[in-house]
C-alpha cells in the first residue's frame, strides 16, 4: 500500500469519523432525556450504546491523528498502533455496557415500571436515522481499518437496538405488555457481545504480533523454499503494524553464489508484495554456510 493512498483513506476515515461523532453526539441528549422521561429501559438501552458511540468515535477520530504522526527514535515504527488500542478500548466499552444493561433488565423483570411508548417510539425512530446515516459514513472504511471497524460495530449495535425500541414500543402501544421493554433490553446486550469479543479478539491479536488473517506462515514458508535458489528459510515472521500494514521478516539460506544472492533478494520480495501483499519486508540472505549478504 502506497503512503499517498495510505495517507488519504486516513483523511477520508477522520472526515466520516467527524460528522457520525457529531450526528452521535447530538441525538444523545435527546435520546438520554427521553429513555428518563418515558421511563424505558430498552431507550436508556438504546442510549447507553449511543454514548458509547460517542466515546468510540472520538477515540477513533483521536487515534487516527496520533497515528499519522511520525516515526522517532524511541517508536521507530511510529505511532499506528493507537489505531489498534482505540479498537480494543472500544470493544471493552462496549462489553461493559452490554453487562449493565442485561444486570438492570434482570433487576427490572420483577417489577416491571410504567413505559410511556408513543414517545419511546417517536425518539426511537429519530435514533434510527441517526444510525443510518452513521452507518453510511463507517462502511466505507470498515473492511481497511479494525479501528473504523470497531466504531461501525458499534454504530451497527445501536441501529439493531434502535430497531427493537421500535418493535418494543409498538407492541406496548397495542397491548400494554411493558415487560417487552426489558426484554428488548436483553435482546439488545446479548447481540452485541459475541461481536465485541470478536472485535476485541482481532485488535488483541494484533498487540500480540499474531499473523494477519488471511495469512498462513507455514505456506509462506513452501512458497519461499520453492522459489529457485532458495535452500532453507527460518526466523520467519509476519505480523501487522495496524490495520492494513503487515510486515515481514525472514533469513533466506541461498545456495546461489554470493554473486546472485542481490538477484535472490529481489525474487523473494516480488512474491511477498504480489502473492500475500506483503511491502513492508527486511529480508536477509545467507549462504549455507552462514554468511549473509
Amino acid at each position: 500500500m502506497g503512503t499517498g493512498h495510505d495517507h488519504g483513506a486516513r483523511t477520508q476515515n477522520q472526515t466520516r469519523l467527524t460528522v457520525a461523532l457529531v450526528l452521535t453526539s447530538i441525538f444523545l441528549v435527546a435520546e438520554v432525556v427521553g429513555g428518563i422521561l418515558t421511563n424505558s429501559l430498552a431507550l436508556l438501552s438504546d442510549a447507553a450504546h449511543m454514548f458509547t458511540d460517542a466515546v468510540g468515535l472520538a477515540i477513533a477520530l483521536m487515534a487516527i491523528r496520533i497515528a499519522r504522526r511520525p516515526a522517532d527514535r524511541q517508536r521507530t515504527y511510529g505511532y499506528y498502533r493507537f489505531e489498534i488500542l482505540a479498537a480494543a478500548f472500544n470493544a471493552v466499552l462496549l462489553f461493559l455496557v452490554a453487562l449493565y444493561i442485561l444486570y438492570e433488565a434482570w433487576q427490572r423483570f420483577a417489577t416491571p415500571p410504567e413505559v410511556q411508548s408513543l414517545p419511546m417510539l417517536a425518539i426511537a425512530v429519530l435514533g434510527l436515522i441517526v444510525n443510518m446515516i452513521s452507518m453510511r459514513l463507517l462502511a466505507g472504511g470498515k473492511d481497511a481499518s479494525l479501528n473504523i471497524k470497531g466504531a461501525y460495530l458499534e454504530v451497527w449495535s445501536d441501529f439493531l437496538g434502535s430497531l427493537g425500541v421500535i418493535l418494543g414500543g409498538l407492541i406496548i402501544w397495542l397491548t400494554n405488555w411493558t415487560w417487552v421493554d426489558t426484554v428488548i433490553a436483553v435482546l439488545i446486550g446479548l447481540w452485541v457481545l459475541p461481536r465485541t469479543w470478536i472485535l476485541l479478539r482481532e485488535s488483541v491479536d494484533v498487540l500480540l504480533q499474531a499473523a494477519p488473517a488471511g495469512i498462513d506462515v507455514a505456506v509462506v514458508e513452501q512458497d519461499l523454499l520453492a522459489l529457485e535458489g532458495v535452500a532453507g528459510v527460518h526466523d520467519l515472521h509476519v505480523w501487522s503494524l495496524t490495520s492494513g500494514r503487515n510486515v515481514v521478516t525472514a533469513h533466506i539460506v541461498a545456495k546461489t553464489p554470493a554473486d546472485g544472492m542481490i538477484a535472490l533478494r529481489k525474487r523473494v520480495e516480488k512474491l511477498l508484495e504480489q502473492r500475500y501483499d506483503l511491502h513492508l519486508s527486511t529480508i536477509q540472505i545467507e549462504d549455507e554456510t552462514g554468511h549473509a549478504d
